[in-house]
């Protein structure tokens, strides 16, 4: 199993690369500093796996990870980070990520993982995959069905998470849309439930038992 090890802090980089190269099976055949390395390393070696930071100079770890996908979309890439945002989470997700784990994951925690996604499976530490969970799950229905039957479903939910005080790019990465088409499907409900403005909507939803 060949990995790339890509991390802004040169300490933790090499370590971690020492650690995985003195794993039997395990061949680091790269390490990089910023996104635009990881992208040149990984389109060079062809890792399986690229163990991916988010948080870096220049280009991200998150559109590291869609140029070096777009390219070579077998490449498995497993995200460690500091970050457990739900929107940085949901856009590692969006740009084909298949792991994501907090740097606090103990080291067999991380090896574990990216032998699954070297293997084509998915992987995400114990509490983040929890709230994926949670965000995934069906919303059960409200008295907002009654109150604005003109709403589509998915209209439904965008107002549910506008009432919830969320912003369109939190919505966008809670319901794996883009920014626009949150927008649009925020306009159209203004429209349809004949609100003046968003905190007008958010009243209305709120007094429809939505936003909780």
């Amino acid at each position: 199993m060949t990995v790339l090890v890509v991390d802004d802090h040169p300490v933790f980089r090499e370590g971690f690369a020492a650690l995985l190269g003195s794993i039997d099976d395990v061949e680091v055949v790269g390490t990089a500093a910023t996104g635009a390395e990881a992208v040149e390393q990984a389109a060079r070696h062809e890792p399986d796996v690229v163990v991916m930071d988010v948080s870096m100079p220049g280009m991200d770890g998150i559109e590291a990870t869609r140029h070096i996908l777009r390219e070579r979309p077998e490449t498995g890439v497993v995200v460690l980070t500091m970050s457990e945002e739900d929107g940085t989470i949901f856009e590692a997700l969006r740009a084909g990520a298949r792991g994501y784990l907090l740097k606090g994951a103990e080291p067999e925690e991380v090896v574990r993982a990216i032998t699954t996604v070297a293997g084509g499976g998915v992987v995400f530490g114990a509490v983040l995959a929890g709230r994926i969970t949670d965000f995934l799950a069906p919303r059960p229905q409200s008295g907002a069905a009654t109150a604005f039957p003109g709403l589509t479903a998915r209209e439904h939910e965008v107002l549910d998470l506008v009432a919830a005080g969320l912003s369109n790019g939190e919505i966008a990465a809670r319901l794996f849309l883009s920014q626009k088409t949150v927008r649009n499907h925020v306009h159209a409900v203004l429209g349809k439930i004949q609100a003046a403005d968003r905190a007008e909507a958010i009243i209305r939803g709120r007094d429809a038992g939505l936003g909780r």
